[in-house]
């Protein structure tokens, strides 16, 4: 009876132990089930698992189920939550100079932002989210965005005037569309759908993968392929958080986010080429673009810019003539 006794509390003694050992760490994002952005969100976990050996769980809350992207930011700062896959416009709200990766028309294609945002450009805006508390484990992909509305096709930048288009809270997206005419406001993602079924926006931008997955094409009846710009998904740690893991747990962390991007991107290539026929089957009207008249719309975006972060634009830009 001792013996039994002794055994059942070791037992309950080594459970309690593991349970306390284990270190549940949440995510957050805005996406939908599908969307590159939430199966990474869903690999990262998973890889953290493995690398760590079970000590850090990694609890992903989609849909904003965690709260919309800036209270999630607010949250990383104050140390309540520990990663999140933010969008770029809204972390520039806290490290304004990613704002330059938006530049207009910048990168010829994905695998060229992708050359341009893992030298030293992302090197440089790490260093710069770290003085506001924020770790930038990886710069995942969030697409090409293109331009959708229920007025008229978008085929050169007049097209554009009068008609009310959503972006982020970015700063270098509400250039863009004033240059290009348009009258922008921003609005958090999450609330963009009912902000388009109820007309408060005649249209807004997005990478296709986002106008297909939360469904913005069912209240827009054209998209324009703009290609405006381009936009990573950072994937953010809080920095009070990360630092106080082991140095073994961050790099295990590190490489999670580096493996998980890489999921992202391929699903991210690949919605670029099935999306437009998805898209057209569906209903919507899809057309091209005089791509130079707006890039040459735009360039009043570069001079401003030049003259907020000169030595970031000099950098990135350089980087993307290599």
């Amino acid at each position: 009876m001792k013996k039994s006794l002794i055994a059942i509390a070791a037992t309950l003694a080594l459970t309690a132990t593991s349970s306390w050992a284990q270190q549940v760490l949440r995510l957050s994002h805005n996406a939908a089930p599908g969307n590159p952005k939430s199966e990474a969100s869903l690999k990262f976990a998973q890889l953290v698992a493995e690398k760590t050996n079970g000590r850090i769980k990694v609890e992903v809350g989609g849909n904003a189920q965690f709260g919309d992207d800036v209270e999630s930011l607010t949250n990383l700062r104050l140390g309540t939550l520990a990663f999140s896959t933010n969008s770029q416009g809204t972390t520039s709200g806290v490290v304004p100079q990613f704002s330059v990766i938006g530049l207009p028309f910048l990168f010829r294609d994905l695998n060229h932002a992708y050359k341009v945002v893992d030298g030293p450009v992302g090197d440089k805006l790490n260093e710069l989210a770290k003085a506001k508390g924020l770790v930038v484990l990886a710069l995942w992909d969030n697409g090409i965005r293109h331009t959708s509305n229920n007025k008229r096709p978008i085929v050169k930048p007049e097209d554009l005037a009068g008609i009310k288009v959503r972006t982020p809270p970015d700063p270098i997206t509400l250039d863009i569309f004033k240059a290009l005419g348009a009258n922008p406001g921003p609005l958090a993602f999450s609330e963009l759908y009912i902000a388009l079924q109820q007309g408060v926006f005649d249209g807004q931008e997005n990478p296709l993968m986002n106008i297909y997955s939360s469904k913005l094409h069912e209240v827009q009846k054209y998209i324009s392929l703009t290609g405006h710009k381009y936009e990573t998904t950072p994937l953010l740690a809080s920095r009070m958080i990360f630092e106080t893991l082991s140095k073994a747990d961050q790099q295990a962390i590190k490489e999670a986010a580096v493996e998980a991007g890489k999921l992202n991107r391929q699903m991210s290539l690949a919605a670029d080429a099935d999306l437009r026929k998805k898209l057209a089957d569906a209903g919507v009207r899809i057309n091209e673009v005089d791509q130079a008249a707006f890039a040459a719309k735009t360039k009043p975006v570069y001079d401003k810019w030049s003259q907020q972060y000169p030595d970031l634009v000099k950098l990135i830009v350089a980087e993307a003539a290599k």
